[in-house]
C-alpha cells in the first residue's frame, strides 16, 4: 500500500484509468464482431455500416493509446479485406 499521497493519487488514477481502457477494448472488439456477424450472414449493407463504424471505434483507441497504430491498421485491412470478398461472392 503507499504511503505518500503522491502514490496513493496515481493509484486511483492508474485504476481508472485501467476501467477506461478496459471498457475501450471491449467496446472494439464488439464492433468487429458485429462486422463478422454481418459478413456470415452476407449482407452486404450491412457489412459496410457496421465496418465503417468498427473502422471509427479502432481509430479512436488510437488515438486514446489502447492499441497500437499498426495493429489497428491490419485489423481494420483484414476486416475491409473480407468485406470487399463478399461483394465478389455475391
Amino acid at each position: 500500500m503507499p504511503n505518500k499521497e503522491s502514490a496513493k493519487k496515481r493509484l486511483r488514477q492508474t485504476a481508472k484509468k485501467t476501467l477506461e481502457n478496459k471498457n475501450r477494448k471491449t467496446r472494439i472488439k464488439t464492433h468487429i464482431k458485429r462486422v463478422e456477424e454481418a459478413i456470415g450472414s452476407g449482407k452486404q449493407e450491412i457489412a459496410n455500416r457496421a465496418l465503417k463504424e468498427a473502422q471509427s471505434e479502432i481509430m479512436r483507441g488510437v488515438s486514446k493509446g489502447v492499441l497500437h497504430k499498426n495493429t489497428a491498421g491490419r485489423k481494420v485491412s483484414r476486416l475491409n479485406a473480407k468485406v470487399k470478398s463478399l461483394k465478389k461472392a455475391s
